[in-house]
């Protein structure tokens, strides 16, 4: 079972993501926090696989949490859940860790999609998500970040870019591979291979360049 905590600061919000979540075999909803002090409390006590955080929350702030989630549960993997208020904070809070992003209006599938890819150790972009970072940047800023993702790609060989690619895309290695004809085992390599060359601390990280880049964009 997969264990989660869901923190948000809306006792209706988080009733209403237990009610999805429960809803999946695998998932077990172990704990609810109305603050992120509550949701590392909680990830603790209850050996989370998935915390979910909202960024907007008392006394601290899914923000903040990520970094006191990291230190006292390293194996919890955090999800930003956010009504997209503030896109530049979601970016900071997956340069800082997070496992994925997705919208509070998410369809229900799509949530739990979510949680299974970060328990997994995958990594899980909503396209909406990211459409909204993208278009909440200026023309000049998108052009300069696509330049310097692109010329960062430039060392990647095709195979390499493809599996980039499906990384932008948000899908898992199991997704992947049968995407492209490979084993788990081989696109686990490839995922390997790219974060090295891309110096990048995670699949959350490199997803976000091949964005940048105008991979995985169709």
């Amino acid at each position: 079972m997969i264990r989660v905590v869901i923190a948000d600061d809306e006792p209706l919000i988080r009733a209403g993501i237990r009610m999805i979540l429960t809803s999946a075999e695998d998932i077990n909803v172990v704990a609810e926090a109305g603050n992120g002090r509550e949701a590392v409390e909680s990830a603790l006590a209850h050996r989370a696989d998935v915390v979910l955080l909202d960024i907007q929350m008392p006394v601290l702030d899914g923000l903040s949490a990520l970094p006191e989630l990291r230190r006292a549960v390293p194996g919890a993997r955090p999800l930003i859940l956010t009504t997209f208020g503030e896109p530049e904070n979601v970016l900071g809070a997956l340069r800082g860790g997070g496992a994925g992003f997705l919208l509070k209006d998410s369809a229900p599938e799509e949530l739990i999609r979510a949680v299974r890819a970060a328990a997994s150790g995958d990594a899980y972009l909503s396209p909406a998500a990211t459409r909204h970072v993208i278009d909440s940047l200026g023309s000049g800023e998108r052009d300069d970040r696509a330049r310097r993702a692109r010329d960062r790609l430039a060392d990647l060989v095709p195979r390499e870019r493809e599996v980039l690619e499906l990384l932008g895309e948000g899908l898992s290695n199991a997704e992947i591979g049968v995407r492209l004809r490979m084993s788990e085992a081989t696109v686990k390599s490839y995922v390997s291979r790219i974060l090295a060359k891309l110096g990048c601390a995670n699949r959350v990280q490199a997803a976000l360049l091949a964005r940048d880049a105008g991979l995985g964009t169709r």
